[in-house]
């Protein structure tokens, strides 16, 4: 569907159970990743070994699959504040005309949630508009994992240990 600005893009279904405890949301997949219809698919997007830092596991070297299975497995839930949005190319500055997703539904499921992280700047804007009031659970803003947010890695991934303190003490099988 084209609108003023551009093709309207629609986001994925979330990446959670009933076991979640860290929520983390990105604005919209990016060209890229709609394509390949996998969270974070650009090669350069420092997502996957930015949470496998967290979480102490190489999660870039597994299929993608896998990858969701052992997010799941350690209680970390992936999705999007923007349910759809028309853009040109993938960069958050070209969104308009956002839909939010059903942020509130989604956490009020998640019996176990103690935070929600949002991956950039456009995401935690949009997220703590919709979750500013929640109670018992921690909002937690990280710098954006996208390569286009012009920070090292290893600054971001600094940034993102913070994370490991939501998460279970031992890692599941």
């Amino acid at each position: 569907m084209k609108g003023p600005t551009g093709d309207r893009r629609q986001g994925f279904a979330p990446v959670v159970d009933v076991e979640t405890r860290l929520l983390i949301l990105g604005s919209l997949p990016g060209d890229t990743s709609l394509k390949a219809a996998q969270y974070y698919a650009h090669p350069r997007n420092g997502f996957w070994p930015l949470i496998g830092g967290v979480l102490g596991e190489d999660l870039a070297a597994l299929p993608y699959e896998r990858r969701l299975e052992r997010l799941k497995a350690r209680g970390v839930g992936l999705w999007d504040v923007i349910a759809s949005a028309e853009r040109s190319g993938s960069l958050d500055a070209a969104i308009r005309s956002p839909e939010a997703a059903d942020l509130r539904g989604l956490v009020e499921s998640l019996p176990n949630l103690r935070a929600v992280a949002f991956n950039g700047g456009l995401a935690a804007r949009l997220g703590r508009r919709i979750l500013s009031d929640l109670e018992g659970v921690a909002l937690v803003d990280l710098p954006s994992s996208s390569p286009a947010h012009a920070i090292s890695l290893s600054a971001k991934a600094d940034s993102w240990a913070i994370l490991g303190k939501f998460l279970p003490d031992r890692p599941a099988a």
